[in-house]
């Protein structure tokens, strides 16, 4: 992925509700917290239009679930090309810690984030969200939606590259650009 690629279109979509301050449009979509990605109706108008003609299922999960998860936190991280890759949630996480260094809770959080099973992560990631719109820590919520469809990879390197973000600090290494992306992240266009 390139970083003049423009956002997702549902990334897209998103943003653009939270710039026109659409209330009705957010809290539909916070219905979704807490309920199984893709379960919540009111919030449908606002996420199947942008998920392209025939999503996969990983595709829709984190496609709801973000959706969601914005709609609770809609602030992104601004002043960098999107997708530059140097804002995984390792890096919200990092920015959380502050400058006095990575407190026991923050960590013992991440650590459960980072371990926790598919079927547990909406609910994990459902209190990181939480936590960080609570110290206004902004999220990149195009990478978010590609990490989560490629977390149960074999070779964890979502998890790998979250931990590089939050204990080492650092953007993009050489090693990125070596691991796999999800089908979707290799598009250069979205479907309306």
């Amino acid at each position: 992925m390139t970083t003049s690629q423009s956002p997702p279109a549902l990334i897209a979509a998103l943003l653009d509700l939270a710039r026109k301050e659409d209330r009705g449009a957010l809290a539909a979509l916070r219905r979704g917290l807490g309920t199984e990605p893709g379960s919540e109706p009111a919030m449908f108008p606002y996420v199947e239009p942008d998920l392209g003609a025939q999503p996969s299922r990983a595709r829709e999960r984190a496609g709801y679930l973000v959706a969601a998860l914005f709609a609770s936190h809609p602030m992104a991280w601004e002043g960098e090309e999107p997708y530059a890759g140097a804002h995984n949630l390792g890096a919200s996480f990092r920015r959380l810690s502050g400058p006095d260094g990575i407190s026991p809770s923050t960590e013992g959080r991440f650590r459960a984030l980072l371990s926790c099973h598919r079927d547990d992560l909406p609910e994990h990631l459902r209190h990181a969200i939480s936590l960080l719109q609570s110290k206004d820590v902004p999220v990149d919520w195009a990478r978010l939606w590609y990490d989560i469809q490629s977390w149960d990879t074999e070779n964890r390197w979502v998890q790998r590259r979250w931990s590089r973000q939050f204990w080492g600090g650092h953007g993009r290494t050489e090693d990125d650009a070596a691991e796999p992306a999800p089908a979707d992240e290799k598009e250069t266009t979205d479907v309306r």
